[in-house]
């Protein structure tokens, strides 16, 4: 979840009460600070910018669609995210839209839709990606990955995630996210070699991580592995 501070500066859709409206942020970020990915924290921030909100700003749909995704509750999270579909969004917005139901799609496990979409998608998402940070792009592959884990296309989904990403210090999440990605691929091939290699390599990575910002993280991380080893995403 972005900071209070970064959230500001994405600029909020009430500009004449932006105070009111980050009060209301700093509210519910305190509650992701304090349990970090949980229900509470989905429907607070729900209650506060979504459902309640004439006009709710395209970023707070897709940051709330990935917080259910957190959580694994994924055909809620492809619910708000389709209420994006037919609105005219940035590049940016419309790359995390794209990125974002790819995945939830694919881990819901319609892989037919999963394919379509990307089809319908993928011109857009190379052209943007190329303009885009390594983190960003790290989000792409992994949503490609997941569509052809949603096909049975094990081989094909765990080359993906071999694009070339580039560490970035110790607390690197998305190498670690990359990592549990490979885990739930290989659970879901039934390759319990590969398996019990990809876990080592996200729980060696995550040994990796020090001072962590929140004290939840390491807890929720573990957790992540383990689900992914047991084919949960």
């Amino acid at each position: 979840m972005l900071s209070p501070m970064e959230r500001k500066k994405v600029g909020f859709p009430l500009l004449a009460s932006s105070t009111a409206e980050l009060k209301k942020y700093v509210d519910v970020y305190s509650l992701f600070v304090e349990n970090g990915y949980t229900r509470e924290l989905c429907d607070a921030y729900s209650d506060a910018f979504i459902d309640n909100a004439k006009k709710p700003a395209p970023f707070d749909i897709i940051q709330l669609s990935y917080f259910y995704d957190k959580i694994m509750d994924h055909k809620t999270a492809a619910f708000y995210l389709d209420k994006l579909a037919d609105k005219k969004l940035s590049g940016e917005e419309r790359f995390d839209y794209c990125t974002g139901m790819l995945r939830t799609i694919s881990k819901i496990g319609n892989w037919r839709d999963a394919e379509d979409f990307r089809t319908r998608n993928i011109g857009f998402l190379q052209k943007q990606t190329s303009k885009m940070s390594q983190k960003k792009q790290a989000e792409l592959y992994i949503a490609l990955s997941l569509a052809d884990c949603a096909a049975k296309s094990f081989t094909p989904a765990l080359k993906l995630l071999k694009f070339g990403y580039k560490p970035q210090g110790k607390n690197d999440v998305t190498l670690l996210e990359i990592f549990i990605t490979a885990v739930y691929i290989f659970a879901r091939a039934g390759d319990s070699e590969g398996l019990n290699g990809a876990v080592s390599n996200a729980e060696g990575c995550l040994k990796l991580f020090k001072n962590l910002e929140f004290s939840w993280e390491e807890t929720y991380f573990k957790s992540r592995i383990e689900n992914a080893r047991n084919g949960i995403l």
